[in-house]
């Protein structure tokens, strides 16, 4: 008799994993509801989101205000440029940027000069993304002299897991230019992994066995060979799609993953005098 079924017949060892991950949302939720940015000049971290069409960018930020809110949440429209994330009523000190979604071809989708403007600060919020050309600083809604509240602290690329083998190099050669662009910066970068149940069957029946799972391993491994972002900074991650109520399970990776890139969002504002 193999682990899983000793656990199934167990009642009292679920209820502990079970306890176990409610404390970990608990400290989870309340530290990102406590968090501050690290500059004074900063009431709000900006945390850009970028990604191919259909990839799970807006699901992945709804997921988010649904592990806050305790309920399931369609708030953030595609291409809503700035959302704010809430606990409860209180409004928290980080906001997400959606841009228009990432197509393979050269004039489709979003640009990689728009994303590169958009992390800079130098899109004005209100500006609709054009695929056919990019923002240039002749255009009305080009911010010249962007401020530190204008700025993201960190780049979010949304890829879904189970189609990343798939993926056509042309995409992921923009988002690799972006990548080699904003590095120099210091911008980080990360990478949410959606549809994680979708690409491992495991996972799919058991939510727990995301970090076990040797497929899930080869899906990250894969895609920081593509992108050239370190394992430490991918998130394999499920978004809600067709629950009706939220899930710990689901929480738990959707709430680390933000405390990571609120995290590194900060210490690249915390060293702004360095670039």
């Amino acid at each position: 008799m193999g682990n899983e079924n000793v656990e199934e017949k167990n009642p009292i060892m679920n209820v502990q994993k079970l306890l176990i991950i409610i404390r970990i949302i608990n400290v989870q939720t309340k530290k990102l509801e406590n968090f501050s940015p690290s500059h004074p000049d900063v009431k709000d971290i900006k945390i850009l989101v970028a990604g191919q069409i259909g990839g799970g960018k807006s699901s992945f930020i709804n997921s988010v205000d649904s592990a806050f809110q305790g309920r399931i949440s369609s708030r953030a429209l595609v291409y809503s440029y700035g959302f704010t994330i809430r606990s409860g009523k209180k409004k928290l000190p980080f906001i997400f940027k959606d841009i228009m979604g990432l197509e393979p071809e050269a004039l489709a989708g979003s640009q990689t000069e728009d994303i590169i403007n958009a992390v800079y600060g130098h899109v004005k919020d209100g500006y609709k993304f054009n695929e056919g050309q990019a923002l240039t600083y002749k255009d009305q809604q080009f911010n010249f002299d962007p401020n530190l509240s204008d700025q993201s602290f960190c780049l979010v690329y949304v890829i879904p897991a189970d189609i990343l083998q798939y993926t056509d190099d042309r995409l992921i050669d923009k988002l690799k230019i972006t990548c080699q662009r904003i590095s120099e910066k210091g911008i980080p970068q990360v990478v949410v992994m959606t549809k994680v149940d979708e690409a491992c069957p495991l996972v799919k029946n058991d939510l727990k066995k995301m970090y076990t799972s040797k497929k899930i391993k080869e899906k990250m491994d894969l895609c920081s060979a593509k992108l050239g972002v370190p394992l430490t900074n991918i998130f394999p991650v499920k978004n809600y799609h067709n629950e009706i109520n939220t899930d710990d399970d689901i929480d738990v990776l959707l709430l680390k993953a933000l405390e990571q890139i609120v995290q590194l969002a900060d210490d690249r504002l915390e060293d702004t005098d360095m670039y």
